[in-house]
């Protein structure tokens, strides 16, 4: 027996949800999401829209036979398992804006065309507009038979509120003038920073059409993401109805009660007096001042060691405050922007602390959320949505992986937060670290959010990247040396000075006998050393070499959950601070160079990038017990870099550099840590790869893509592609959007390869987690235990996921939900996951 017209089906009570009132709950999330940015309007439009297709009798016979409610023995009852993904519900809903909308207009017509693109799009991931091929996909899709896409007979069926609402929003001259004066202020912007170009350049700017299309499809990928956060919120909600109640929707703590707790946890170090706290007072304090000035982007170039973590969260808390309760500037939340998630461990850690005190126990859990990784696979089924993360929280931490898959990767799991983006104050930490071919893409996108979306960006680091620097014509930051926080960096530099490092490079470099000489030496002369290299396999087998000989030795690196490494970082910390006179050893890959709050008597530190030496160099002497720290610089003859290219590439500027200081000391002030070291380094640096940083891809990089292009160029012009379609069509394409998305965003990967998260059994409290997940408890509980589980995490490659899943070594949590574990003898104490089973007892974790 039919119940009309449903949308989804809860098999927990048999209630069925009617399509009208997915239609409707879809429309007001969609409306507030879109009007961070004053395209409310857009967003009810596309809500209402988005499922129109599910109104042929074609579908409903397809989800009602699929959930019994049309019997075998009915005339209308199909095999669903059948039609399972080929019931075109999306294609509807864009060819009714698009035949409805004028066309006198070009801004009317790209205005229809965006929100085509986001219907056809929900549940794909933006498509291709025009495909590398050459192929119009979007005028395809757009034409599509009415046989296919039942437009007609959904018009008939669709209820009269709902088509009532939809012909008055689309008859509402505040739709279209909204969008244009988004547009408008795209344009101006630019014009702006055209004439900037050219006033610095002898060369006309040639690339203005480029980057105007790049940010106008970062608009589209904004209202994009705001209807697939409406839809799939609201599905999940309904399919779990108390998932709503877990959700905070935006009420969050005031900024000015977060921002006090803050100010009383500052108050309470007052008391040292050390120089370095004086120090680090100096730079919170001018945080403080600089957070009064309009949003904009912000440079914090302090060294390590300088308490940048706090002074950052001082300046956003205080930024946010200067905005709170204004209605066109108020800031909705603060995201920290991580390379590492041992930096994330540490930080978040610190700010909970402070603005989740134990004596208010019912704040616990609301106001800052960890997101360390992707431990639901991209296809994902239903309960797979309910456990992936929108970011409604005020203060969220993040990698520089999730943020940039946010920007521009594939899907919709990734591209749904976007929209949060908006009205914030984002933090990037380490910003050295950012991917060298990301680099335009990632300038671009921060000028659109800082231009259009009324955020603030700070840029933090003690190696400052020249991202203000680069080529302007293809999109380089827009602040200046008055963006910096702090005044008189290099003075600043001098005063902080704790460390000399010291070049030990050889011709025929060492070997790891050397080393280890090296590492004894230390540890007889200083009590303590860390040794950082550059690859996972290197720590393991030095790790393996020094255990054998000096009790107290240590390991980390990302092959460890999160909370692994806090506990030893703990151990560490313990035998650095509180038994300064025992001998403590570390070896680490790089997760412990950025941000990692840890004092060693001295540093050994593989050959790499001299922002990554600089970045080690803050492990030594952090806190001033000593009067000058020692980091050595040397280069193992064993180590493998062939598929680690920025590292390598880092390691040979670096060597330029050496080679200059060496024969002339006072070119860089007598000193290889000054600022002005850093400058000329990251000169070289980018000017060696100033063309990668539109992100190349080759011929067979991504399936449809046969040629040499950039994703730059796939973003925004799509050149290529469009010269193909002139090619066979004799004429331009008919629509302004014409980028290849669908496509660029499978080539992007902002590492070198895509990971995912798997949860693994460390500790009492891993195996009880993965037990409490392999229970089949209700997803309302899966839902905390996955953000507990992000602690719980590692990322890995997909050959490794491969490789592990040959192995019978991961298995899926619950049927369905895309999220595995490893089995427990494949996870060591020592040094965490590993490709073949633990030998002997090692795996039993404590």
């Amino acid at each position: 027996m039919h119940r009309g017209n449903i949308a989804h089906f809860r098999q927990d009570d048999q209630t069925a949800q009617s399509l009208e009132a997915h239609l409707f709950g879809v429309a007001k999330a969609s409306f507030q999401n879109a009007n961070k940015l004053g395209l409310g309007l857009a967003g009810e439009l596309l809500g209402l829209l988005h499922d129109l297709g599910k109104y042929s009798s074609e579908f409903q016979s397809y989800i009602q036979s699929g959930v019994g409610l049309i019997e075998q023995d009915a005339d209308d009852y199909v095999e669903s398992q059948k039609y399972k993904g080929k019931v075109d519900h999306s294609t509807a809903g864009a060819q009714w804006v698009w035949e409805s909308v004028s066309e006198n207009k070009a801004i009317e017509k790209l205005m229809t065309q965006f929100l085509a693109m986001c219907l056809v799009s929900h549940h794909s991931g933006l498509i291709d507009c025009i495909s590398p091929s050459g192929e119009d996909i979007f005028n395809r899709r757009m034409s599509k038979d009415d046989e296919k896409t039942h437009f007609n007979e959904c018009l008939k069926k669709i209820p009269i509120e709902i088509k009532e609402r939809i012909n008055d929003i689309i008859s509402n001259k505040s739709l279209i003038a909204n969008f244009e004066q988004i547009f408008k202020k795209l344009i101006l912007v630019e014009k702006d920073y055209q004439i900037e170009i050219e006033k610095n350049s002898f060369q006309k700017d040639i690339e203005f059409e480029s980057r105007l299309r790049f940010k106008i499809g970062l608009l589209l990928r904004f209202l994009f993401s705001c209807l697939i956060d409406a839809d799939r919120t609201d599905t999940a909600d309904f399919e779990k109805i108390h998932n709503a109640e877990m959700r905070q929707w935006g009420r969050y703590a005031n900024w000015s009660i977060l921002s006090q707790r803050l100010e009383n946890h500052l108050k309470s170090l007052s008391g040292n007096k050390s120089p370095i706290n004086g120090y680090r007072k100096h730079i919170s304090d001018a945080c403080k001042n600089a957070s009064q000035r309009k949003k904009g982007i912000f440079t914090l170039t302090v060294p390590t060691g300088g308490g940048k973590t706090l002074a950052s969260l001082r300046f956003a808390l205080q930024h946010a405050l200067k905005y709170e309760n204004s209605k066109q500037n108020e800031i909705d939340r603060i995201i920290y922007v991580i390379p590492y998630t041992s930096i994330i461990d540490q930080n978040a850690d610190v700010t909970r602390k402070i603005l989740e005190p134990e004596n208010i126990p019912s704040v616990a859990g609301t106001i800052v959320l960890e997101h360390h990784s992707n431990l639901t696979d991209e296809k994902q089924t239903w309960k797979g949505k309910i456990l992936s993360e929108n970011w409604d929280a005020p203060v969220i931490f993040t990698t520089s992986v999730q943020f940039l898959e946010a920007l521009f990767g594939d899907g919709t799991r990734d591209a749904r937060r976007m929209h949060q983006l908006a009205n914030s104050i984002i933090i990037f930490d380490e910003i050295q670290t950012l991917p060298i071919r990301c680099i335009h893409l990632f300038c671009n996108a921060i000028n659109f959010l800082v231009d259009n979306c009324n955020c603030s960006v700070l840029l933090c680091t003690a190696t400052q990247p020249l991202l203000n620097g680069v080529n302007m014509a293809k999109g380089a930051l827009h602040f200046s040396q008055a963006s910096e926080i702090v005044e008189d960096v290099s003075s600043l530099f001098k005063s902080l000075k704790r460390v000399d490092v010291i070049d030990k490079t050889t011709n025929n470099g060492w070997s790891q006998e050397d080393i280890f000489s090296l590492v004894r030496a230390e540890l007889e002369d200083s009590g303590s050393c860390l040794v950082i290299t550059n690859t996972t396999k290197s720590a393991r087998s030095l790790y393996q070499l020094a255990k054998q000989e000096i009790p107290h030795t240590y390991h980390l690196s990302a092959n460890m959950c999160p909370i692994h490494r806090m506990k030893t970082l703990k151990k560490i910390r313990n035998r650095l601070d509180v038994e300064p006179q025992l001998p403590v050893l570390c070896i680490s890959t790089q997760v412990i160079e950025a941000g990692v709050d840890v004092d060693f008597g001295s540093v050994i530190r593989f050959q790499a990038g001299l922002d990554s030496i600089v970045q080690a160099a803050g492990r030594c002497n952090r806190h001033g017990r000593r009067d000058r720290g020692q980091v050595f610089v040397i280069n193992p003859n064993n180590e493998n870099l062939n598929k680690l290219n920025d590292i390598r590439k880092g390691k040979e500027i670096t060597q330029r550099v050496f080679s200059e200081y060496s024969a002339n000391p006072h070119l860089y002030g007598g000193d290889l840590l000054t600022p002005e070291t850093m400058i000329q380094f990251f000169k070289y640096y980018f000017f060696d790869r100033s063309h990668e940083m539109v992100y190349p891809v080759g011929p067979n990089s991504v399936d449809g893509l046969d040629r040499d292009d950039s994703l730059f160029n796939m973003f925004s012009e799509n050149s290529l592609a469009v010269a193909e379609y002139q090619r066979v069509n004799q004429k331009s394409p008919d629509i302004y959007l014409r980028q290849s998305f669908k496509t660029a965003s499978e080539a992007f990967k902002s590492i070198d390869s895509s990971t995912r998260g798997i949860v693994v059994p460390y500790s009492k409290e891993g195996k009880k987690l993965i037990a409490d997940f392999c229970s089949g408890i209700d997803l309302e509980k899966s839902s905390k235990l996955l953000k507990i589980a992000q602690r719980y995490s590692v990322n890995i490659y997909p050959h490794v996921f491969k490789e592990l899943c040959e192995k019978s070594a991961l298995h899926e949590i619950q049927e369905g939900t895309g999220v595995y574990y490893l089995k427990e003898q494949f996870y060591s104490l020592d040094f965490g996951l590993s490709i073949e089973p633990v030998v002997g007892l090692d795996f039993i974790c404590t």
